[in-house]
């Protein structure tokens, strides 16, 4: 099993980043995908999560609005689209898989919101 995100750096306030995590190793369509992020010295929270028909989504509050989840079942990937970003969206973002028992962690990736 393997979730390898892809498409951090470091963007200006107000910049956009589309970040993805590719996905293999398990029936990608049956497992919930979800993206976390951790900030230095905070715990790691949910960003956004999309089911495995990709039908319904839910962000937390600070992403509606600029952040979309979405995912290609066909490539296995899951994106989230971040515009409008802040220097509090700075953070290590993880990708999730989940699927009653199993739980699938990616190795994040780093983004950084600064001018």
């Amino acid at each position: 099993v393997q979730l390898v995100e892809s498409g951090g750096g470091l963007v200006q306030p107000g910049g956009s980043l589309r970040l993805s995590c590719a996905a293999s190793g398990f029936t990608f369509r049956e497992f919930v995908m979800t993206w976390f992020r951790q900030a230095p010295g905070k715990e790691r929270e949910l960003v956004a999560r999309i089911s495995g028909a990709g039908r319904t989504t839910n962000y937390a509050d600070s992403a509606k609005g600029r952040f979309t989840i979405s995912r290609d079942n066909a490539k296995n990937t899951v994106y989230l689209q971040m515009n409008s970003l802040k220097p509090e969206d700075t953070a290590v973002y993880y990708c999730n898989a989940l699927n009653l028992g199993w739980n699938y962690w990616g190795q994040g990736t780093q983004v950084t919101v600064s001018s």
